[in-house]
């Protein structure tokens, strides 16, 4: 029997698997960070409803939201959600591999 880890791995070796995993990498993070914020604070799903005016199944869909197809969050909610757990949400555009600009002779400043 294939640990957890080993099947994943095996499963990443299909390029359409693959795929679809790096797609979504990063929509997972941001809601594995969601649930250990809330850990992190000693906070239930109940805790984090009361303290954002909502509903738990509400708190439970926005920590799932990576697992729920057309879910996204808006930035306010996210922003609520981080209230909640007494954390600062940062919001960052990090470049997904180096770029290098390359001037044109064209493009050059007179001088």
């Amino acid at each position: 029997m294939l640990s957890h880890k080993q099947l994943v791995k095996k499963m990443l070796t299909n390029p359409a698997v693959k795929e679809q995993y790096d797609e979504q990498k990063d929509e997972s993070a941001l809601f594995d960070e969601l649930v250990k914020a809330r850990a992190k604070a000693g906070l239930t799903q109940a805790d984090v409803a009361e303290r954002m005016g909502t509903q738990v199944p509400a708190v439970s869909r926005l920590e799932s939201g990576a697992r729920s197809p057309g879910h996204s969050p808006s930035i306010a909610t996210l922003q609520r959600y981080a209230d909640a757990v007494g954390c600062r949400l940062v919001v960052k555009l990090a470049p997904k591999k180096k770029i290098v600009a390359v001037r044109s002779p064209s493009l050059k400043r007179a001088a």
